[in-house]
């Protein structure tokens, strides 16, 4: 079974305060500062220690792809929102994880949030098969199609581009913070969804393209999550 999901975030602006010794500056100068100081990119994105989670998403899927639950949260309880994302880990003992750049943010994220908050993750997410950088276990379909960094990280939109299928319709991951300012923490569990979905199909596409699954199987399968992806970007 594989575990396939995503994580929303906002800037953690209380901890940002305390890093830069900056209590009483704005929320966008603190911005600023931060994406001079903490990151490593040219993009300015803060890395994973200084987030916190306002919505998860998840998709239960069999190792042939077929798709079997679908759960969700989003709030102002981080703590809570791990809660469940945890007991949702545990429905099954030897789960997978499939992701788009998970290793590079998502699991370091749940890691640093339990620290945090003083919480115990399930044991499976510090397993061999899910640490292991060359995991058939925890695919990450930017390491998938990087071929472990060989070569350049594909976005996901444009990997739904590549295969003719319009992703991100709801919003961008820039845009998450705006949202959560406007108090629409639903709308952000829904682009959250999106993203689950748009990594699914992704993650179906290229199991057919190595073989992994027949076409009859992909072609139902295939369908039915477009179809679906279709819905959710209808609202």
């Amino acid at each position: 079974m594989f575990f396939i999901f995503d994580v929303e975030t906002i800037p953690d602006f209380e901890f940002l305060r305390r890093v830069l010794n900056q209590p009483d500056v704005g929320e966008e100068e603190l911005l600023l500062q931060a994406s001079e100081e903490l990151t490593r990119n040219n993009s300015g994105f803060l890395p994973p220690m200084y987030h916190r989670m306002v919505s998860w998403a998840g998709l239960w899927v069999e190792n042939n792809g077929k798709p079997v639950q679908k759960v969700a949260w989003n709030g102002e309880d981080e703590r809570e929102g791990l809660e469940s994302i945890f007991d949702t880990l545990l429905t099954y003992k030897d789960f997978g994880l499939v992701h788009h750049n998970g290793r590079g943010f998502d699991l370091p994220l749940l890691t640093y949030r339990s620290m945090k908050h003083n919480m115990q993750m399930p044991m499976r997410l510090n397993h061999y098969d899910i640490r292991y950088r060359f995991s058939k276990e925890n695919i990450d379909l930017m390491d998938e199609f990087s071929n472990y960094g060989a070569s350049s990280y594909p976005k996901l939109k444009h990997l739904g581009y590549l295969i003719d299928v319009p992703f991100k319709q709801t919003a961008e991951g820039n845009e998450v913070l705006a949202m959560y300012r406007e108090g629409k923490l639903p709308e952000i569990e829904h682009y959250c969804y999106e993203d689950v979905m748009a990594t699914y199909i992704v993650w179906l596409r290229m199991k057919y393209t190595v073989g992994d699954i027949p076409l009859d199987i992909f072609s139902n399968l295939n369908e039915r999550a477009l179809s679906k992806l279709k819905e959710i970007q209808a609202g």
